[in-house]
């Protein structure tokens, strides 16, 4: 039997994470530790909190000391906790790199001395930066662009030197651009949505070439769950295999999902260091026996769902915010 530590287990990957750990039987308990900043809802943990398997500590993992108190005892480790959004991060980005590095090295010192089993660092593909053409391997130098993704390809590193130096058991896996329900309204396919069900017009930067590949939550938290059980400390998994969509065709998609058409879209001039492209080989991920089983017409087609039966999640959106939304980020 297994006792799972999950960071960050309030936001939209952690809490789906949660749902499924809390369905292992050989799982007996998840304590789930989030700061509840703005990402952070525990509306998220509505059905895993039913289960007497899930404890719920509100904490920050910069914070050692609570960190100290709660981990030890857990076998596993799961590190979603993040400051997310690139643009939130050329604002303020030591934010990011409080949570990100900071918080990072708290919870690795602890789960040193905790002595666990095993640990996966949850990051981005956004840390291997722009690809005009090809796909970034595992091992690929690290080229972030923006504050957010520097502060997480810091976090990546420091993950690793606790492998090599520390003997501590740790994954690292880097998954491409998620979507499903309980996406807070920040990131592209909820914001998008929020404005086009409320009448108003979404606005996509340049011409909408920018590509990313687009996995579902679910796909990826069984990616992840894969590793926690058999991928190999010390090593980096890509999580990919998704769906590439430019930005201009995932919006017409989302057009098509909510009635409107292509008069509700507005062109806006790029913004700084918005990568063009992304791309990552998966072939490792693979061999430890994933595929993505979530079709993206599907599974877009229940999300949309989701938020209509949910409406309160998409608020607020006003015409003051009805900027194209993040593109990019791992949300935690």
């Amino acid at each position: 039997m297994h006792t799972v530590f999950v960071t960050g287990g309030a936001g939209f990957i952690g809490s789906h994470l949660v749902d499924r750990l809390v369905k292992c039987a050989d799982v007996d308990h998840v304590t789930v530790l989030d700061a509840l900043t703005y990402a952070g809802d525990r509306r998220n943990l509505t059905e895993a909190e039913c289960s007497d398997k899930v404890r719920f500590i509100h904490g920050d993992i910069r914070d050692h000391d609570t960190v100290s108190a709660v981990l030890p005892g857990h076998d596993w480790v799961v590190h979603l906790a993040a400051e997310s959004h690139v643009d939130r991060s050329l604002i303020d980005v030591g934010q990011s790199v409080r949570t990100n590095v900071m918080g990072t090295q708290a919870l690795l010192d602890v789960a040193m001395r905790a002595g666990v089993d095993k640990v996966v660092h949850v990051s981005t593909d956004e840390v291997y930066g722009p690809l005009p053409t090809g796909a970034a391997a595992e091992d690929a130098p690290l080229r972030p662009t923006v504050p957010y993704a520097a502060s997480k390809a810091c976090s990546d590193l420091l993950a690793a030197s606790y492998y090599v130096s520390c003997g501590v058991p740790v994954c690292i896996t880097r998954s491409s651009n998620n979507y499903g329900p309980r996406q807070h309204p920040e990131k592209l396919i909820p914001r998008f949505l929020g404005l086009l069900l409320s009448g108003q017009q979404v606005t996509v930067h340049g011409r909408g070439r920018h590509l990313r590949n687009w996995l579902h939550v679910e796909d990826n938290c069984r990616a992840i769950e894969q590793v926690l059980r058999v991928g190999v400390p010390g090593e980096t998994y890509n999580i990919g295999g998704g769906t590439d969509l430019t930005t201009i065709e995932l919006t017409k998609l989302l057009l098509q999902a909510t009635g409107r058409d292509a008069d509700a879209i507005t062109y806006v001039p790029d913004r700084p260091a918005n990568d063009i492209r992304y791309s990552m080989t998966w072939d490792k991920i693979a061999a430890l026996g994933f595929a993505p089983a979530r079709d993206l017409a599907a599974g877009l087609a229940a999300t949309v769902a989701w938020y209509r039966q949910h409406p309160e999640r998409l608020a607020p959106i006003t015409p003051a915010e009805a900027t194209e939304a993040e593109l990019d980020g791992v949300p935690a």
